[in-house]
This record gives C-alpha cells, sequence and structure tokens, in this order.
C-alpha cells in the first residue's frame, strides 16, 4: 500500500467540495419545488436542518439554505 501524496489529498477535497456544491443546488431546487407545490413549512423546516448539518463543516452551503429559509419564511402559513 502506497502513501497518499498531497496532491492526492487536495484531488480528491476538491472533488468532495465539487460533489457538495452539486447536492446542494439539488437540494434548494428541491425545496423550492416544495414550496411553489403548497410545502411551504416543509420546505422551510428542511432548509432549518441543512443550515444545522452544515453550519461547521460548508459555511457557503449554509449560507444558501439560511437565504432561501428567510425567502421563503414569510410565506410560512400561521
Amino acid at each position: 500500500m502506497s502513501p497518499e501524496t498531497p496532491a492526492t489529498n487536495a484531488q480528491r477535497m476538491h472533488a468532495a467540495q465539487c460533489a457538495s456544491t452539486g447536492l446542494v443546488g439539488i437540494l434548494l431546487a428541491s425545496l423550492e419545488a416544495l414550496a411553489a407545490a403548497g410545502q411551504v413549512d416543509a420546505a422551510c423546516r428542511f432548509a432549518g436542518q441543512a443550515c444545522v448539518t452544515l453550519r461547521h463543516d460548508d459555511a457557503h452551503g449554509e449560507r444558501q439554505f439560511n437565504a432561501l429559509l428567510h425567502r421563503l419564511a414569510p410565506r410560512v402559513p400561521w
């Protein structure tokens, strides 16, 4: 078993970040579609859970879900 080179580690980290960015985009679009289908409360709950999940590992992704949450919150039927 050969030791990993720093370049290999950096490439893997970059690939993981790209995958994360892609998943964030897919999930944001899904939550927007959920809200458009009349499930604003559920979309806000999922966006809030995503914020909590990402806040330590993906600050940019967390901000995107936070922004969605703030856009949708005024539409929640109380």
